[in-house]
C-alpha cells in the first residue's frame, strides 16, 4: 500500500475539521452527530475515525485551531518584541480574532468551546493546555514591561497577565454575539489605555 504524503494528511484533516466545524456552528455540538460530520466532509467513518476518535476529539482540535494564531502571536511579541508596547500587543492580538471571526466564525466557536468546557471536565483540561503556554509568554510579557518600567510592579505579573487575558474573552463574546461593529473600537482603545 502506497503511503500517503504529510501533505495529502494534513488537507484531509483540514477538510475533516471545516466540516465539524461547519456542522457546529450550524447544529451545535449536541445536536451534531458522527454521521453529520461524515455527510458534511464527504467521507467515510473509517477516514475520520483515522484521523479524529470522535466528537470530543474535534471540539479540542477545533478549539486548538481557533487559538493557535493567537498563542502563536503572543509567543513572539514574549520572545522577540518585547518592546512593543502592552497595548500595541494586545491590539494586535484582537485585530486577528477579528479578521479569524470573518475567516473562520472564530467568536462563535470560541463560545461553543467554552460552553462545552464548563460540561466537559476532559476538553476543560485541554483547552486549559492550550492557554497555558499563552498565560506563560503572556506574563514574561508583563514582567520585561514591569521591569523597564513601563507598567506598574504593584500587582504581580501573572495577575496582570490573567487580567489582559480576560479582555479577549470578553472581546470574543461581544464580538459573536452582537457582530464586529460594536467591538471595531477595542484595538484603538487597548492602544488608548496603554500607550507604546
Amino acid at each position: 500500500m502506497p503511503k500517503v504524503s504529510e501533505e495529502y494528511r494534513d488537507a484531509r484533516r483540514a477538510q475533516i475539521l471545516a466540516a465539524a466545524r461547519r456542522c457546529f456552528l450550524r447544529n451545535g455540538f449536541h445536536e451534531t452527530s458522527m454521521q453529520d460530520v461524515f455527510g458534511e466532509a464527504g467521507l467515510s467513518s473509517g477516514a475520520v475515525y483515522r484521523y479524529f476518535s470522535g466528537k470530543e476529539d474535534l471540539i479540542v482540535a477545533l478549539a486548538e485551531e481557533n487559538m493557535r494564531e493567537v498563542v502563536t502571536m503572543i509567543h513572539g511579541l514574549a520572545t522577540t518584541d518585547p518592546h512593543l508596547g502592552l497595548g500595541a500587543a494586545l491590539a494586535q492580538v484582537l485585530e486577528v480574532v477579528g479578521t479569524k471571526q470573518t475567516d473562520e466564525h472564530f467568536g462563535a466557536m470560541a463560545v461553543l468551546v467554552w460552553s462545552e468546557a464548563l460540561r466537559n471536565k476532559a476538553i476543560a483540561k485541554r483547552f486549559e493546555e492550550t492557554l497555558a503556554p499563552m498565560r506563560r509568554d503572556l506574563t514574561e510579557v508583563v514582567s520585561q514591561h514591569q521591569a523597564n518600567g513601563a507598567l506598574p510592579t504593584a500587582a504581580p505579573a501573572d495577575a496582570i497577565a490573567t487580567l489582559i487575558m480576560s479582555v479577549i474573552p470578553g472581546y470574543i463574546l461581544q464580538l459573536a454575539l452582537f457582530g464586529p461593529d460594536t467591538v471595531r473600537q477595542v484595538p484603538d482603545a487597548a492602544l488608548a489605555l496603554w500607550p507604546s
